[in-house]
């Protein structure tokens, strides 16, 4: 991250000493042309999971970072998962501290990626060996981010705001960094939250701004009555009135992993993740108990209402916080508690499935199979 941008993510004194990543890290750089490429350092440890999925909200391309020295670890085919379930097929790979492997290190890490990559959308991704130390690679990689920048769709201008709130800035408590995920938001708007509050500034893309646009990393400076230091915490969301219903029950597809030792049946409890929010819920098919590697239509009930938008998407994991048993797009905000099987309500929710993910349900529910890496 610190050769890509000049900046050190890691900005917990404890991160520095042991060199791994413990919360969310944000940098930004002008790697081409003027425009502002915003970077989300993720932890990769298995234990920090639900951090990675607060930073991998509104992101448009995922660089996935092998090690040469470990190679693939156990909890990479779970980040490589999460990333086809969240439909982020964007994505690079890099063979990081490549100073410290002769080739025949080299070629034997960059197998295990490649088999591990063989059945995702990254199978066609290079993969470049990196030194930070030499500087080997680090233009390569430069210059295949911004050509996926070129690439990458420009999101809609119109439409709802939506933002979740992933970290607080020391020293600013009011500032609310955050993934900008829908439209774009004047400066003399105000959040129609639960809190009463106006916007006295913006920094998006780590610049002052009058407005923010989607897709951008944007802090806002929030005022008012009931807006204090612990007022806004991770998780919490900003919208427009059009979005300001918040829901407990969420029709939708699941997409089952194949790494899930049994169906998914009635009741089935289960940690629900969207963008930085997190909370509790219980998995209700729509239909017959869904196996690993399948799909099915369920409805979401989570223990507390949420903010939600539809073709949000969402991961769900065990009670404990030891895997990752599916995921998919939020279909429908407010359906009926009772007669969930209508052959009308199963017809919807395919219907909004195949506009969502094109079809390709299957491909994102098979999940590598046992070994992966670090994604940022």
């Amino acid at each position: 991250m610190k050769a890509l941008t000049g900046t050190d993510a890691d900005h917990l004194a404890e991160e520095k000493p042991r060199g791994i990543t413990i919360d969310l890290g944000f940098a930004y750089a002008d790697l081409e042309g003027g425009v502002v490429t915003g970077f989300v350092d993720v932890p990769g440890h298995e234990r920090l999971i639900h951090t990675t999925l607060a930073g991998a909200a509104g992101t448009d391309l995922a660089l996935l970072v092998v090690a040469c020295d470990d190679g693939v670890m156990p909890q990479t085919a779970e980040h490589l998962a999460i990333l086809n379930l969240l439909g982020l097929s964007r994505r690079l790979a890099a063979l990081i501290k490549a100073v410290l492997a002769d080739d025949r290190r080299r070629q034997e890490v960059t197998g295990q990626i490649s088999a591990l990559l063989r059945d995702s959308c990254l199978a066609a991704a290079p993969i470049s060996p990196i030194s930070t130390v030499t500087g080997e690679g680090l233009d390569t990689l430069r210059a295949a981010v911004v050509e996926a920048e070129r690439l990458a769709e420009a999101r809609a201008a119109e439409g709802p705001f939506q933002s979740t709130a992933a970290s607080r800035c020391k020293g600013r408590a009011r500032w609310c960094p955050a993934p900008f995920s829908r439209a774009a938001w004047p400066l003399t708007n105000k959040p129609p939250s639960r809190l009463a509050a106006r916007v006295r500034g913006i920094h998006a893309q780590n610049r002052a701004a009058t407005e923010v646009l989607a897709g951008q990393r944007c802090a806002l400076n929030l005022a008012g009555e009931a807006i204090a230091k612990d007022a806004v915490r991770r998780g919490d969301v900003v919208l427009s009135p059009a979005l300001h219903a918040l829901t407990d029950r969420i029709d939708t597809t699941l997409i089952v992993l194949g790494t899930e030792p049994k169906p998914i049946g009635t009741s089935f409890p289960a940690r629900l993740h969207s963008h930085a929010t997190e909370v509790g819920a219980r998995i209700v098919p729509l239909a017959d108990p869904i196996a690993p590697r399948k799909a099915g239509p369920v409805q979401i009930v989570a223990d507390r209402p949420v903010a939600a938008a539809i073709d949000d998407g969402f991961i769900l994991r065990n009670m404990s916080a030891s895997r990752t048993i599916g995921g998919g797009a939020f279909l429908n905000l407010c359906p009926a508690a009772h007669t969930r099987r209508t052959s009308e309500r199963l017809a919807l929710i395919g219907a909004g499935s195949r506009r969502s993910s094109g079809g390709n349900a299957a491909d994102r529910a098979r999940g590598p199979a046992a070994s992966p890496a670090t994604v940022a």
